[in-house]
């Protein structure tokens, strides 16, 4: 039996951790323990910027008595390692996105956590904000028919202009389709349901880029991936999409998200923010027309307090495991076909995750009590 709020220890202080402890600190069904990194200094800033307690190696959050999730903010290389750690050590686990680099470690995973009874999690969990709950439900009512295609763009300069240590978002792992694909490939499965094949072409505009900015400026790195994917979907639905993941582009052009059914096509928020502006076009018109968007839109940390809910609860665990796995398994697909040239199946599938109430409220105490 477990009472009140579900401990949580963050692993990994990096860039993104502030953007998670933003939230994570205000959940009153959440309660951060500990901040941990492979380097101490790094945590011990982060820790006494929110105000916890505890920081440290990744040991200590592993060993917490008082941790029931593990709050995996590592970069993409060290995801599975340190998931796998939580897994035996006896908690669930959060993850930053992707979920694995590859299928064998991402199903070694699943079985892991399976087998010991904890539950994964992976972000995005932007799905969950009132942007895109709100077009799940505009679909899912009838508004625009039948959807049957999409089309989807990111394309920017490149990450190198701005991020102090960029090199990582270039190698394996990363690159556009790894690091912002599973933005747009889980809003698409959230609204047609699986994929089934994809087929992709794949680029590198330049072999080594530059730092732009922070202490390491001027340092060139090596290029290891795709930095141009654009990307075929046919979904076992019969629905078909077309996306296109760039970091090869002067010109900027991120959030394009249109899905197009038999009556109407509507225009979704950007799939890596929790709400934005959500449109709709109708057959015969001929401008947008603005549609409210409603439910939370609290940011990142959503997906670990749906996972905590659930936990403690009967609520559905929504960014689970087995969705991030077949986004990942989609992405490993669209690698593959750029490398082959030919249409690649995606043997797994997710079941659709359960739609977010309007009136699920973030900052709500609701596991005070005691639970089994």
């Amino acid at each position: 039996m477990s009472r009140g709020p579900v401990g949580v220890a963050v692993i990994g202080a990096g860039v993104i951790s502030k953007q998670y402890l933003d939230n994570l600190t205000k959940f009153p069904d959440l309660q951060v323990h500990a901040i941990a990194d492979l380097l101490p200094e790094a945590a011990k800033a982060r820790a006494q910027e929110y105000g916890i307690a505890e920081h440290g190696t990744p040991e200590l959050a592993l060993g917490h008595p008082g941790v029931e999730i593990i709050v995996n903010l590592t970069i993409p290389a060290a995801h599975v390692e340190v998931a796998t750690a939580a897994v035996r050590a006896g908690k669930h686990v959060w993850s930053e996105k992707p979920f694995a680099l590859d299928r064998e470690s991402g199903l070694g995973l699943l079985k892991e956590a399976d087998d010991a009874g904890r539950l994964l999690g992976c972000a995005p969990d932007t799905f969950l904000g009132a942007g895109l709950q709100t077009a799940r439900r505009v679909i899912e009512r009838g508004d625009i028919g039948v959807p049957l295609t999409a089309q989807t763009v990111f394309q920017t300069p490149g990450p190198e202009s701005w991020h102090p240590n960029p090199a990582f978002l270039f190698q394996h792992g990363a690159g556009p389709l790894f690091d912002v694909g599973p933005y747009y490939l889980t809003a698409l499965v959230q609204t047609f349901g699986s994929v089934r094949r994809v087929i992709a072409i794949g680029s590198k505009a330049r072999a080594t880029r530059t730092i732009g900015s922070g202490p390491r400026a001027g340092e060139e790195f090596e290029v290891e991936v795709p930095t141009h994917v654009s990307a075929l979907a046919e979904f076992a639905s019969g629905a078909s999409s077309h996306s296109i993941f760039s970091f090869d582009s002067p010109r900027t052009r991120m959030g394009f998200v249109e899905i197009t059914g038999t009556e109407a096509t509507l225009s979704l928020p950007d799939p890596n923010y929790f709400d934005g502006e959500l449109c709709i076009c109708r057959t015969g018109e001929k401008e947008w027309t603005a549609l409210p968007t409603t439910g939370p839109a609290s940011g990142r940390g959503m997906g670990v307090l749906n996972m905590a809910r659930s936990i403690r609860g009967d609520e559905p665990h929504r960014a689970s495991g087995q969705l991030a796995y077949h986004v990942l398994d989609t992405m490993v697909s669209v690698s593959e076909s750029t490398d082959s040239g030919a249409f690649t199946d995606v043997a797994s599938s997710a079941p659709p995750s359960a739609p977010l109430p309007e009136d699920w409220a973030p900052n709500e105490a609701t596991i005070d009590g005691v639970r089994a």
